[in-house]
């Protein structure tokens, strides 16, 4: 790890056994203040909706790289997604939006270990709170980029009425409202179009939200000269990324802040390895200088291999790990990979299940499955299963359910991990709730695990494993009503061969060892 300018300074308050004072402008020195200064000077070019771990370790880590060499000069202004990531902000304001970035791991086959501190937001708005200010994004002049992360389930369309003095709950219906002010602050002006950038793990994820926004519109409406404005001046650009980004390192945290001389409750952990891959003109990295930064970032004419690998083999894997290994009282990435049992399940189900089924050249496929599995196998990356498993139902829509389908069109059968991960996730959702608004699944072992899902869909299920506890229904007739909803799965899934009885007989088992 790269010494900190406040070591010795931390030695003596940690001798005279002082408190360390909060990351802040005053607790740095040296270059880190001028360079602190000049990034406070630089004008808003980017806002961010999501304030959470990935984008502060990919995105604004990214940004900060190309203002350190000069190439970028712009600040960010971070929003959050949901009134909940209020919290977030307050402490990024109360840090002056700083904190450090630790990579370790292996890269090329070198160990990487690196503290970076990122000073790349210029402001925080809660726009639950701060409606106008957040509207007023829109009119800052020199704003390029807009990104986001607000997972699967928030790149949906939600109904909602045009209010314009208040704040709208869906990240498309407050982009829909921001960029309106910005068509009408000047005037429909072509240049000031924006590179719009969603990181949310969805296929097509630029042109969906394009696509709602242009529903807002239309439901609201707007004038046409501001949908043609959207349309044409406006790039929704397909994009994927790919790093493991695991948060707070709770466990070693305090040497950080002894090296450092400060604490940083934003500490933020991460693997070396990253990609930003963009489906656009290599041009646009004069906008967005990545690549000139020496990035991993990636313009190209056709993201789908890239989105493909990553999302079926990369999250298809975290997914599939999540639900079994939280199931059987395991906590992170690492020691389910390594357990005699479920690693061998989580290798098999990459190997067998996973790859044969993504239609690219299996051999590039293999190499890839090779790497992500070294990338798991990190040991200073802490990646947790509970935070894997948010939004765990939209995730095994996209991430697990494509091969399924896949796998059983090409051999006629049922692929037995990915059935078994899927029975994981209904035996982990059997909910109930907790009295403070939440919900709560169930370990085998009986312990609870926190759900963090949506809600409506969390209370049904709720509803029906109490039904199943009452003896009012059987485990075959609640995997057939799950299977049943088309608005969860897109489809009936109740209609593939052997899937209803394959996922009642592994929850019968399931239920046999719980007892």
């Amino acid at each position: 790890m790269s010494g900190g300018a406040g070591a010795e300074r931390a030695n003596v308050a940690a001798a005279g056994g002082e408190a360390l004072p909060r990351l802040s402008r005053a607790t740095l020195t040296g270059e880190a203040v001028a360079r602190y200064d000049r990034m406070k000077a630089y004008p808003v070019k980017v806002l961010q909706i999501g304030e959470g771990n990935f984008l502060r370790g990919f995105a604004d880590w990214m940004i900060d790289r190309c203002n350190r060499q000069g190439l970028f000069e712009g600040g960010v202004a971070v929003c959050q997604p949901r009134p909940s990531g209020a919290a977030k902000l307050a402490e990024l304001r109360e840090q002056d939006g700083l904190y450090y970035q630790w990579i370790r791991g292996l890269q090329d086959g070198r160990p990487v270990d690196e503290l970076d501190l990122v000073s790349a937001f210029a402001l925080t708005v809660d726009p639950y709170a701060e409606w106008e200010r957040f509207l007023a994004l829109g009119e800052e002049p020199a704003l390029e980029v807009v990104i986001s992360n607000t997972t699967e389930a928030g790149l949906v369309y939600q109904a909602s009425e045009w209010q314009p003095e208040q704040p709208i709950l869906s990240y498309p219906g407050k982009l829909t409202a921001l960029l309106h002010r910005r068509f009408e602050t000047f005037g429909g002006e072509p240049a000031k179009g924006l590179l719009l950038l969603p990181c949310e793990l969805v296929e097509h994820n630029g042109d969906k939200l394009r696509d709602i926004v242009l529903r807002h519109a239309e439901d609201w409406g707007l004038s046409v000269a501001f949908k043609a404005w959207i349309r044409e001046h406006n790039r929704f650009l397909n994009n994927l990324v790919d790093r493991i980004v695991t948060g707070y390192p709770a466990e070693e945290a305090e040497r950080v802040f002894a090296a450092q001389g400060a604490e940083d409750r934003l500490l933020n952990a991460a693997e070396p390895y990253h990609l930003w891959a963009i489906e656009g003109e290599a041009t646009l990295d004069a906008r967005l200088p990545l690549a000139r930064a020496g990035l991993n970032a990636l313009w190209t004419d056709d993201l789908r291999p890239y989105q493909l690998r990553k999302v079926r083999i990369l999250n298809g894997a975290h997914t599939l790990m999540a639900s079994v290994g939280l199931l059987n009282g395991l906590e992170t990435v690492r020691e389910a990979v390594s357990h005699p049992m479920y690693g061998e399940l989580i290798r098999d189900a990459i190997m067998n299940e996973i790859v044969p089924s993504v239609p690219l050249p299996e051999a590039d496929m293999r190499r890839y499955a090779d790497e992500v599995l070294e990338r798991f196998a990190n040991p200073h990356v802490r990646h947790k299963l509970a935070d894997i498993a948010l939004n765990s139902l939209s995730k095994f829509k996209v991430r697990l359910l494509p091969t399924l389908e896949a796998y059983a069109a090409r051999t006629g059968e049922l692929p037995p991990r990915i059935v078994e991960a899927f029975a994981s996730l209904l035996r982990l959702y059997r909910a109930r709730e907790t009295g403070d608004g939440g919900f709560a699944g169930s370990r085998l072992d009986g312990s609870p695990v926190a759900l963090r899902d949506d809600a409506a869909a969390l209370t049904e299920l709720a509803a029906l494993w109490a039904r199943l506890e009452l003896g009012e229904m059987t485990l075959e007739d609640l995997v057939a009503d799950i299977l049943g909803r088309i608005d969860w799965w897109g489809r009936n899934l109740g209609e593939i061969e052997g899937l209803r009885a394959a996922l009642a007989g592994a929850l019968t088992k399931m239920e046999a060892s719980a007892r």
